[in-house]
């Protein structure tokens, strides 16, 4: 079962970042660009076959309003779905967003746990989890957007928010049990706590450092077989690569990465772990 193509258009790099994410991890097959123009020369493509439009309200160069207008006066795309991504919250916002050509809008900020479960009575085609689970059963194993087996947590250690919150929203909507820590001290007591399945750190953290994490952690006898994966967006170098691994890292992974291959390396490190 295929999921359906989408358009997400906003300016918002982290926004951006998050509902690629989040459809991506639900089955979807995402364009993601950051204004109105460039979602038109994407809707103009040869080949372009989208089944919705998620778009971001304020946006510089052509705004959502504007885009929405310019998509619903093609008689061609009159019946694609568009759906508005808003924080306005003032009287008249609805009105507005439903007479610029919108067919339904969600509130910011997203909320991973139910962005799927809202949408799917919006856009047409889109399968959750749930779904999944029976593709899986009917033939499809390898399918890295499948359901994870019940009871698997995976720590994820980041100082940054926006980054434990996208890490969330990719693996929730997946089944798994993510729990979250921003520096080595909470990590370790949360691995203790918790005895997680996987730990997936970044390098750079506000106190310490994703290798203090990991020494750490092998240091311990009872966490010495989690299974624990790097994904940095700035430590590229083979120094940090080669330390990494010498430290015990089963994988150390570099931003940006696709989605699919991100949980493909994951299921594949939680397939290793014991029982």
């Amino acid at each position: 079962m295929r999921g359906p193509r989408v358009l997400v258009v906003d300016d918002n790099a982290i926004n951006l970042q998050l509902v690629s994410y989040l459809l991506q991890s639900a089955g979807c097959e995402v364009s993601a660009v950051d204004h109105g123009q460039q979602a038109l020369a994407a809707l103009d493509a040869p080949d372009a076959r989208f089944d919705a439009v998620l778009c971001d309200i304020q946006m510089p160069v052509m705004d959502g309003y504007e885009l929405a207008r310019r998509v619903k006066a093609d008689p061609a795309r009159r019946d694609l779905p568009m759906v508005a991504l808003t924080a306005l919250a003032m009287v008249g916002d609805r009105e507005r967003v439903m007479q610029a050509g919108f067919d339904a809008y969600l509130s910011k900020p997203i909320e991973p746990a139910t962005f799927i479960e809202t949408l799917r009575g919006l856009v047409p085609g889109l399968w959750a989890p749930a779904d999944a689970a029976r593709e899986a059963a009917a033939g499809a194993p390898g399918d890295v957007s499948t359901p994870a087996p019940a009871g698997q947590t995976i720590l994820v250690v980041d100082d940054t928010a926006s980054n434990l919150e996208l890490k969330q929203g990719m693996l929730q909507p997946l089944g798994y049990r993510v729990i979250t820590a921003s520096t080595p001290d909470q990590a370790l007591a949360l691995a203790r706590q918790h005895r997680p399945d996987l730990i997936i750190s970044d390098i750079g953290l506000g106190e310490g450092t994703g290798f203090d994490v990991i020494a750490r952690v092998k240091a311990e006898p009872l966490l010495r077989s989690v299974p624990f994966l790097f994904l940095t967006a700035t430590h590229w170098d083979e120094v940090s690569r080669a330390r990494a691994l010498e430290l015990g890292a089963d994988r150390y992974l570099t931003r940006p990465i696709d989605t699919p291959v991100l949980l493909g390396e994951i299921r594949a490190l939680l397939a290793r772990r014991p029982a």
